[in-house]
């Protein structure tokens, strides 16, 4: 699991429990007619929580299923009101220095925290769109973005900010963690493509986690838009 503010390495948990998650808040703003701020209670009050099960598929070609509980973000989307020139929607993660301290490597004062991701406003009205505040039937551990992160099952999971503190309706795509810090790596679109290649791997092909011991992963082919072509081709016309 990644989660660059408490460190570079997949076995991430044990940094992650230092993310404080007493009086949460959302904030919601921007170009909306409804401006709001949400806390854990109120979401779960006001938003319809469902379970789905979706496809994952990391930037890694590495790829799982993972059930997921939560509500479309298209609910959040339209209690805000967007105003006819929000056009993007910008999602702030937690951060705070002297908690989420970084990786080692590359050390942390040259990553452009926060972290920040960010959709197109017919992306997030999309129906698979999905803010998680659960997952395998609990809630979401510290290590997988408590108390709720972004689900864009048809994107690579780099598009999933994690423990969102801010979102924010604009009228200009907004600058992102990944694409800021490497930007011929980590495109601002991010749809899984077998035929587009990250510059240092192929993406025709996955491994399976748990498939095996972890240098012996069963591979099968990487489907466009990881699977969710019928629901989402429309978006990229």
């Amino acid at each position: 699991n990644n989660y660059y503010e408490f460190g570079g390495t997949k076995e991430i948990w044990r940094e992650a429990q230092r993310l404080p998650l007493d009086d949460w808040t959302v904030e919601v703003g921007g170009l909306v007619n409804h401006p709001r701020t949400y806390d854990l209670d109120m979401i779960k009050r006001e938003f319809n929580i469902e379970e789905r099960v979706y496809r994952f598929r990391c930037v890694e070609a590495w790829a799982m299923v993972v059930p997921w509980a939560g509500f479309p973000m298209r609910e959040l989307a339209i209690a805000a009101d967007p105003k006819p020139e929000a056009k993007f929607i910008k999602f702030q993660s937690y951060y705070d220095p002297d908690i989420s301290t970084g990786p080692a490597w590359p050390p942390s004062a040259y990553m452009p925290w926060p972290y920040t991701e960010g959709l197109r406003i017919g992306e997030m009205m999309n129906d698979l769109a999905f803010f998680a505040i659960g997952i395998y039937g609990r809630e979401l551990p510290k290590q997988h973005g408590a108390p709720i992160r972004m689900v864009v099952p048809w994107k690579y999971g780099y598009k999933g900010a994690k423990s969102i503190v801010k979102i924010e309706f604009t009228a200009e795509q907004p600058e992102t963690f990944w694409n800021v810090k490497v930007p011929s790596e980590y495109g601002f679109e991010a749809n899984v493509n077998p035929n587009v290649p990250h510059p240092r791997w192929s993406q025709a092909e996955e491994r399976i986690v748990g498939s095996g011991r972890p240098w012996d992963w069963e591979t099968q082919p990487t489907l466009l838009y990881n699977g969710y072509e019928e629901f989402v081709t429309d978006l990229y016309a």
